[in-house]
């Protein structure tokens, strides 16, 4: 869990979403002590099983869901543009044509 607390360290966040992967005491912790809300379902093994907004992660898969389909952009999956400006702009289009459908 280590590079997840690196990552959010210093992040302000009302609600961080994650997978059951992400269900360690460390996250949980630092998550409450930057004032965010864990929304991370507890694993089967755990004694204590720890209540999550269930909603809140159900629509964490409609998030995953768009960038699976960002990534069938062969440009966007394989990141061709060096430059994160243009990347962004990429993303930006490829998103807007998503909408558009």
């Amino acid at each position: 869990m280590a590079p997840a607390c690196d990552l959010i360290r210093g992040l302000k966040a009302d609600q961080v979403l994650a997978d059951r992967a992400y269900d360690a005491d460390r996250l949980h912790d630092l998550i409450l002590d930057q004032g965010g809300e864990p929304v991370i379902p507890p694993r089967r093994h755990r004694n204590y099983q720890h209540a999550y907004d269930r909603i809140a992660y159900k629509q964490r898969w409609g998030i995953e869901g768009f960038f699976a389909k960002l990534k069938q952009w062969r440009r966007v999956a394989t990141r061709y543009d060096k430059i994160a400006a243009n990347f962004l702009g990429f993303v930006k289009l490829a998103s807007i044509m998503f909408w558009l459908k």
